[in-house]
């Protein structure tokens, strides 16, 4: 019995042995360290130590400063770390540094971790900054003073700026403004064919205008890959302008009929009312000839020769209706 508890004891005890030395090696990291050690770096063991109990990877900082010495940068291992913590990439950080100096590109550590924290790829930007980048532009489209559409197609030559690629704007600012500089020379040709015959007016006067201010990148070059005729948008205004000036007139012609219409309706409604009040006074003239009558201003004989006259009167129209009549047929 007592064998059996000791023995339980010494697995025990080297079970804590084997825990205690795999906690160790996780806590120092004794390889990582001759690594560096035999690479030239200079850096303590605490220092990795430290690192573990910062939640920062060793190997991340430590093989970045190891390509660094190798390659001649020689860096502290306390700015790899605190560009860690930022939430820098220290390998893009250091290949950006070694590529600078390959280049012979005047670049700090500062500067490219700087330039890593404000989001941009500081190696494709050092890369861009060796060998200039080609930026094509969509399909600009513009009119000439003469009314022709004009679409062109710039191909940008650009070159980083490595001291303006924090708080410069990118590539989009320079398409854009390339974009409103071919539309406000081609708006001011005063024909297309001026255009046509010398497009790399467009690419000079352009690249006169300094585009590239407050930007990351210098412009080197614009070239003017392609103009194609568009639309003769002077000719569809012209035709569009004359529709609606037909509809104009039309509407005015309709009025005026609309009008005159009820300018007819009006005159029918007032003739209506003058026979209307014909009729109400042949119809008092009885009534004045009874009042006559009876007042004694108007005899017998009057009212006889009134009679005569009357059917005098109306055998002479019925005369003169029959002899037009003739003299119409």
């Amino acid at each position: 019995m007592p064998s059996e508890l000791l023995l339980g004891s010494s697995i025990f005890i080297l079970l804590g042995i084997i825990a205690f030395v795999m906690v160790l090696l996780w806590a120092v990291p004794v390889r990582l360290w001759i690594e560096a050690v035999f690479s030239g770096v200079r850096i303590k063991i605490g220092q990795l130590i430290g690192m573990r109990l910062r939640k920062v990877s060793p190997a991340g900082v430590v093989r970045p400063l190891i390509s660094a010495t190798k390659a001649g940068l020689f860096l502290a291992p306390n700015e790899l770390e605190a560009h860690v913590l930022a939430g820098g990439d220290v390998s893009r950080v250091v290949r950006a540094l070694i590529s600078a100096d390959k280049a012979d590109i005047e670049l700090t550590f500062q500067q490219a971790a700087a330039i890593d924290l404000a989001g941009r790829d500081v190696f494709e930007a050092v890369q861009v900054s060796v060998n200039p980048k080609v930026i094509t532009t969509p399909r600009v489209a513009a009119m000439a003073r003469d009314g022709i559409q004009l679409i062109a197609v710039a191909r940008v030559t650009v070159r980083a700026n490595i001291n303006r690629l924090v708080g410069g704007a990118g590539e989009e600012t320079i398409v854009a403004r390339v974009g409103e500089g071919i539309v406000s020379n081609i708006g001011s040709a005063a024909s297309h064919k001026d255009v046509l015959e010398n497009p790399d007016n467009i690419s000079k006067t352009v690249l006169e205008k300094g585009l590239d201010s407050g930007t990351a990148f210098e412009i080197l070059s614009i070239d003017i890959a392609d103009v194609d005729v568009g639309k003769n948008i002077g000719a569809e205004l012209q035709i569009d302008q004359a529709e609606a000036d037909k509809k104009i007139a039309q509407a005015k012609a309709e009025e005026r009929h609309a009008m005159a219409l009820a300018n007819e309706q009006e005159m029918l409604a007032r003739v209506q009312e003058m026979r209307a009040a014909l009729v109400q006074a042949e119809a008092q003239i009885p009534q004045a000839i009874a009042e006559a009558f009876r007042g004694g201003n108007l005899g017998i004989m009057d009212y006889m020769r009134y009679r005569n006259i009357e059917s005098d009167t109306s055998m002479r129209k019925a005369i003169a209706g029959d002899d037009g009549d003739v003299a119409g047929n």
